[in-house]
């Protein structure tokens, strides 16, 4: 049986939303906060207040993920699955991405204060 799992979603370092792993799939819903702010972290996740669900990882997420040959380090370097999608999410994006999101693991988020 799949355990589900959450991650808090950081925006230019800023709690913008969460992410969950389900049986039945992905919810991904804005930070109540960030909503207000009205920015998106994604064209295809437009700010709203109703969670977005997905039979899959969701597509903006999924181009965060490494592909080819850095995908198969990562993936034996890590010791998670190639086709564990948010195991690879949890791992290769909650410090120094390259763009403005990352993903932390809520059973490991520090208890920092943000302000914004």
């Amino acid at each position: 049986m799949l355990e589900s799992r959450k991650a808090q979603v950081y925006f230019k370092g800023y709690l913008a939303g969460y992410i969950s792993e389900t049986k039945a799939g992905y919810i991904f819903e804005y930070n109540k906060e960030f909503f207000k702010k009205n920015i998106c972290i994604s064209v295809s996740l437009p700010p709203r207040e109703e969670p977005y669900e997905a039979n899959e990882l969701f597509s903006f997420f999924r181009g965060l993920l490494p592909e080819g040959w850095y995908l198969d380090i990562v993936s034996a370097t890590q010791k998670v699955d190639r086709n564990d999608l948010f195991g690879l999410l949890l791992c290769t994006t909650n410090v120094d991405t390259i763009g403005a999101v990352t993903v932390r693991r809520i059973d490991k988020v520090d208890n920092e204060q943000e302000t914004y």
